[in-house]
C-alpha cells in the first residue's frame, strides 16, 4: 500500500493554486505543514486513514525542485465529465496541457484520461474508468 506521494515545488503559492483547483473535488483536504502543502482524504472518527496522502514540498536539500523523466502521479475522478472539468480548472489555475481528455488506443476501452504539468513541471494524470459510461468503442 502506498502511504503518500510527494512532488517538489519551488513556489508554494503557485502549487497551491494548481492543486487546489482539482484535489478538493476529488475529496482531498489541504493542510499547510511547515510551509508545505499536505493533501489528505478525510478520516471518519474511529476509521483508519485512506491512502495515499499527497504532499507538495520544497526539496529537503535546499536545491531547486526538479521533475523526473517518466514520473507521473494519477488521480481517479468519478466520471468522464469530472475529468474534463478538472482538466479545465487545472489549466485555468496555471497548469499546462500534456494531453486533452479522451480515450487512448494504448489503454483499455473504459480508460478516459487527461495529462497536465503543474507549475513546476510535475506530470499529473486525471482519469476515470467508470464502467457505467460509454467506452472508447461505443
Amino acid at each position: 500500500m502506498i502511504a503518500y506521494v510527494t512532488v517538489g515545488a519551488d513556489d508554494m503559492t503557485r502549487a497551491e493554486r494548481f492543486y487546489s483547483a482539482f484535489l478538493p473535488a476529488l475529496g482531498y483536504k489541504l493542510e499547510w505543514y511547515h510551509g508545505d502543502l499536505s493533501y489528505a482524504l478525510p478520516v471518519a472518527p474511529g476509521q483508519r486513514p485512506v491512502s495515499p496522502d499527497f504532499y507538495v514540498k520544497a526539496p529537503f536539500d535546499g536545491g531547486s525542485a526538479s521533475t523526473g523523466n517518466g514520473v507521473m502521479v494519477a488521480f481517479e475522478a468519478q466520471n468522464q465529465s469530472q475529468v474534463r472539468n478538472l482538466h479545465a480548472a487545472a489549466l485555468a489555475a496555471g497548469g499546462q496541457d500534456e494531453g486533452q481528455p479522451g480515450f487512448r488506443d494504448a489503454y483499455g476501452p473504459q480508460f478516459y484520461v487527461c495529462y497536465l504539468r503543474d507549475p513546476q513541471g510535475n506530470k499529473i494524470a486525471l482519469f476515470s474508468s467508470n464502467p457505467d459510461e460509454p467506452g472508447r468503442d461505443g
